[in-house]
């Protein structure tokens, strides 16, 4: 008789493709002993990217808090309850064995009816500072992912297990260095920076090159592989419009990310808790610069966890644009500095984060099927 997992998260990148990452490890270790069905957010991305994956997906009607604009969240109350009434009734229908939750919307709803109902739990808390949510859900929950130290001054210690966060694609080091400059148009043998922030993150970023482009229009000791994102894509085409593109590549997005970790003597990031773990798993020397403009400003607190440790540097986003070329450049003349940022960060480094979740989803399968004999 085959397994049911309920895996949910969902709102953005960060929070599906952990996801779908452990589903993948949940099919290599069970086969077709294991049934999988994914619960997202109704309009958000997973309903479209997780069905173009291959895997079933449910979506519950429930939205975020608003913080400006109070007014739209008068009918939150309804869709909380629509949500939780569709969850109970998903997971009954499925037939649920465990549920596992990636943050996201749904992640709420679906996790607080799976443990009403006695259905076995986890969560995955992916940043070092745990949200509201999963503080709430974690007194149900049988296991507790988590990819910093210290997090028991959020959670039941006994119930945490390290697992780091999961990840899809290629992050390691066999990438030929060489391959990759030549993929962007740059040469070998010139210090190379990587600024990358993400679709919408970028912004700070942005103003970063822009600045450092203003006082480096030609004559650049440094050549520098720049993501501008795709909301800013045309701004930014418009700003280089007749300035020298002479070591530097510039794009809205960059779709061979091993190539531009591989070229990299310097990553300057943002911190989200997916990006801090790939930039952990390549050993990259990073710069990060926290965006502001999230949740309990979390990324501060990642970016912060690492350079307490000397696995990274740290630059606020209000003086980044001042400061951040300046030391990247600084940082690529700097050998010593670089080996050590670099040993530091890949001692952080777990290459089987989703091998480490779907094991612990196996165990709770186990341990309901010795609970139902």
């Amino acid at each position: 008789m085959k397994k049911r997992v309920i895996l949910s998260g969902g709102g953005t990148g960060g929070h599906i493709y952990p996801a779908v990452a452990v589903a993948e490890a949940l099919t290599r270790k069970l086969g077709d002993g294991v049934e999988i069905l994914f619960v997202g957010a109704e309009g958000k991305m997973e309903m479209e990217k997780i069905p173009a994956l291959g895997y079933q997906i449910v979506g519950l009607p429930v939205a975020g808090l608003y913080r400006k604009e109070f007014w739209r969240n008068l009918s939150l109350p309804i869709k909380v309850i629509r949500s939780l009434r569709k969850a109970r009734r998903t997971i009954k229908e499925f037939g649920a064995d465990v549920a596992a939750g990636f943050g996201g919307y749904a992640s709420a709803p679906l996790l607080w009816q799976a443990g009403r109902m006695g259905v076995p739990t986890l969560i995955q808390e992916q940043n070092s500072y745990a949200g509201l949510t999963n503080k709430i859900l974690s007194r149900r929950a049988r296991r507790i992912c988590v990819a910093y130290d210290g997090m028991e001054r959020f959670f039941p210690a006994e119930r945490i297990v390290m697992t780091g966060n999961p990840l899809r694609g290629r992050f390691d080091r066999s990438t030929d260095r060489a391959e990759a400059l030549a993929h962007f148009g740059l040469k070998e043998g010139v210090p190379t920076i990587l600024v990358v922030g993400g679709s919408l993150g970028t912004r700070t970023l942005n103003e970063v090159m822009k600045s450092w482009i203003g006082t480096h229009p030609e004559g650049r000791r440094v050549q520098v592989i720049w993501q501008n994102g795709k909301y800013y894509d045309r701004e930014m085409a418009a700003f280089m419009d007749g300035k020298s593109t002479e070591g530097l590549w510039r794009g809205a997005f960059i779709d061979r990310m091993d190539y531009a970790y591989a070229a990299a003597d310097v990553v300057v990031s943002r911190s989200g808790a997916c990006t801090v773990s790939e930039l952990c798993l390549v050993g990259k020397p990073t710069i990060f610069v926290p965006s502001p403009n999230v949740a309990e400003d979390h990324q501060t607190k990642n970016a912060k966890a690492l350079a307490d440790k000397g696995a990274a540097l740290l630059v606020p986003d209000s003086e980044a644009v001042g400061r951040v070329m300046a030391e990247a450049e600084a940082l690529v003349a700097d050998k010593e500095r670089l080996a050590a940022l670099s040993n530091n960060i890949s001692a952080l480094a777990i290459a089987d984060s989703a091998d480490r979740v779907a094991n612990l989803i196996i165990e709770l399968l186990e341990e309901s099927e010795q609970t139902k004999k």
